[in-house]
């Protein structure tokens, strides 16, 4: 026994010397392997120093000024636009909007995009629906590649018997065919995240919480008498099951924001649907926080259905500096969390998020490839 323990430890015995090199060897190979895994995932994921090298698309953006400053300004983020008129009751303010929504396009038409709204004044008029199918002729002559659908329709609206008007009412069909027919894009706020049905307390992120705070009209947790989020949701599906040629981009996440399981079988379900980011990174991430590994897997998996979009508003009078500064805070903290895989503080969570270091490919689909796939005429260039 003596002799065995001595053995043991006599660090000249030559077990002892193989054993130590195979620890030394097993060491020096995993810690190698850490450090090309980290390697590969910086080449093949963009860093914060490729922001403003690649060309990227804001698909949801609502420039509503007359100055060109700010795109001019977003040239240098490497940023060109889908500038969204948003519907208003207000005929004189949605005159304004579509304006400057088209005055932009004007004076940067290799960088501004622009998608209509029409207005819903009339609903109950004999003639209403030749009158929006004319009065989107006019848009699309002027540049129109999209038309945006809001939330008015399902949540304020109402006929002339008092009865909500929501998007499947087949009245809206003939609209919709010709809007395919035109081959361009029918954009959809319908509904509203499903945080809108919940108590403010309850709500997942910050942005929710303020907007619902500022905004009880919209809070439907306070108006149980309106449709519930699945009766809007839906809804939708309705539309689009009699509407299957029409391309559609689901606006915030198409409103399902709070689920990728659900979100990807909305997609599964309507090929000709694609969503937008717009406003609902913080749900987004979120989910990463519950699980990282299945939020890059439904990136990877829906890469070609996703549209990176900020829903950023620029007032008619905005500075244009000012303006540029704050876009470009939400595009690099966006940027950030596409990108690479720091953890780092956003105003959506009390909970700081990581980033999901995607590569380069998947970023390029959801950043610019996708959306000019869906809008290839809506640039005159593509510098």
């Amino acid at each position: 026994m003596q002799t065995i323990l001595s053995t043991a430890h006599d660090k000249t015995h030559p077990q002892w010397w193989s054993a130590s090199f195979l620890l030394l060897v097993l060491v020096f190979a995993l810690v190698n392997f850490a450090n090309a895994e980290e390697s590969s995932t910086q080449t093949n994921s963009f860093s914060m120093e490729d922001f403003a090298k690649v060309a990227k698309i804001d698909a949801h953006a609502h420039i509503q000024t007359r100055d060109p400053g700010f795109v001019r300004l977003a040239k240098d983020d490497g940023f060109r636009f889908i500038n969204i008129a948003v519907h208003s009751n207000s005929r004189i303010e949605m005159e304004f909007r579509h304006r400057t929504a088209f005055l932009q396009h004007t004076e940067n038409p290799e960088r501004v995009a622009v998608a209509a709204s029409f207005p819903m004044a009339g609903w109950d008029d004999a003639d209403w629906v030749e009158r929006i199918i004319a009065y989107l002729d006019g848009a699309i002559a002027k540049g129109a590649v999209a038309v945006k659908v809001w939330k008015n329709i399902g949540m304020d609206l109402r006929d002339k018997d008092d009865r909500l008007v929501m998007i499947d009412d087949p009245k809206f069909d003939p609209i919709f065919r010709h809007i395919a027919d035109k081959g361009i894009r029918l954009i959809g706020h319908l509904g509203e995240p499903k945080n809108c049905w919940l108590p403010l307390e309850e709500m997942t992120v910050k942005n929710d919480q303020n907007y619902f705070r500022n905004h009880p009209e919209y809070h439907m947790f306070l108006r149980p008498e309106m449709p519930t989020y699945e009766q809007q949701m839906a809804a939708r599906d309705n539309m689009l099951a009699r509407n299957p040629k029409l391309p559609f981009i689901g606006a915030h996440f198409g409103s399902i924001e709070w689920s990728i399981d659900e979100l990807g079988k909305f997609l599964d379900r309507f090929p000709q649907a694609s969503v937008d980011t717009a406003a609902r990174m913080g749900q987004l991430q979120y989910q990463s926080n519950q699980d990282r590994d299945k939020v890059i897997a439904f990136l990877t998996k829906y890469q070609d259905r996703i549209l990176y979009g900020t829903d950023f508003s620029i007032a008619p009078d905005a500075i244009a500096s000012d303006a540029h500064q704050r876009a470009r805070e939400r595009w690099l903290m966006d940027w950030r969390y596409f990108n690479t895989a720091d953890e780092f503080a956003v105003p959506e969570l009390d909970d700081k998020v990581r980033g999901l270091a995607l590569p380069k490919a998947i970023v390029e689909k959801i950043y610019r490839l996708n959306s000019e796939k869906l809008f290839p005429n809506a640039w005159s260039t593509g510098d």
